[in-house]
């Protein structure tokens, strides 16, 4: 949902009041590793919107990342909200409120005039009824929200291919799309995370985002589709070489990018002894 909850933070104008570079922009839409590079971004928005780290509601978790965990250990640190794989977008909702008057306390309160206006942006760019959308509370607390998943692919179809909206709103697609492509790492970061691998192998073509309970939405830029998976049992085991698998079958992948994403497809499957026991693999 990230890069339709951040399109309002574009087109009010506070992405821009707030001198959001392309790496920002990437960050307000990832769900990322705590990297350094992340941790780094989020406190330098924080500090141009005139707020700290405290005022982060996403709550703590450690790092995705296992060289920014032995940093932390290391450093006899511990983690923070900045750390939080949220914490770009709970930037980004903050950057909104500020700009529009809103109380940072209660930036992520359902009527507050900033997730009023994420709400609007998503039922017009998914084209569902209001009433289709269920709200609920996501685990780093903002407003979460469950829709068909026909209209969540209709959504990133929309979004990568933004025909027919205003100039704003096609402005505001292309410009994240492209801050997506510029900076890959920031959406998700290094290490074997299948978000950043598939924006760098596609150059972009593909506009990928991985979501809670065994949740994968990838937008081809400039085709007009999209491709939404939902793993029944809501577990990530399977999610990534189904999500692979589905676009080597329809041909949204080259040979070379296929070949780059094969630790995706074929997934070696090892005991707690570390013996390889089999793969896992995906039969269409």
């Amino acid at each position: 949902m990230k890069c339709l909850q951040a399109s309002p933070l574009v087109e009010s104008g506070a992405a821009d009041h707030f001198r959001y570079t392309p790496a920002d922009l990437a960050l307000a839409l990832s769900s990322h590793n705590g990297e350094i590079q992340h941790t780094r971004g989020v406190t330098d928005i924080l500090r141009r919107v005139g707020l700290k780290k405290e005022n982060l509601l996403c709550g703590t978790t450690p790092p995705g990342d296992r060289q920014a965990r032995e940093t932390l250990r290391e450093s006899k640190e511990t983690p923070s909200a900045l750390h939080h794989f949220c914490s770009g977008k709970h930037a980004g909702f903050l950057a909104l409120a500020t700009h529009l008057g809103v109380d940072p306390a209660e930036y992520l309160a359902n009527e507050s005039a900033g997730q009023l206006a994420v709400r609007q942006a998503l039922i017009e760019m998914t084209a569902i009824e209001e009433g289709q959308l269920t709200v609920a509370i996501d685990g780093c607390s903002a407003p979460t929200f469950r829709l068909p998943l026909e209209a969540l692919a209709r959504g990133f179809a929309s979004f990568t291919t933004p025909r027919g909206w205003s100039e704003t709103r096609r402005a505001t697609c292309e410009r994240l799309v492209a801050a997506v492509a510029a900076n890959p790492e920031m959406i998700a970061g290094r290490n074997r995370r299948l978000c950043t691998d598939l924006s760098k192998v596609s150059k972009g073509v593909l506009f990928p985002k991985v979501g809670a309970e065994g949740v994968y939405v990838v937008g081809r830029v400039g085709h007009n589709q999209a491709l939404a998976v939902k793993m029944d049992d809501g577990g990530m085991r399977g999610l990534q070489a189904v999500t692979v698998e589905l676009m080597a079958h329809l041909d949204w992948l080259e040979p070379d990018a296929i070949a780059a994403l094969s630790k995706y497809r074929a997934q070696v499957q090892r005991n707690d002894a570390g013996i390889n026991i089999g793969t896992l693999e995906v039969e269409l």
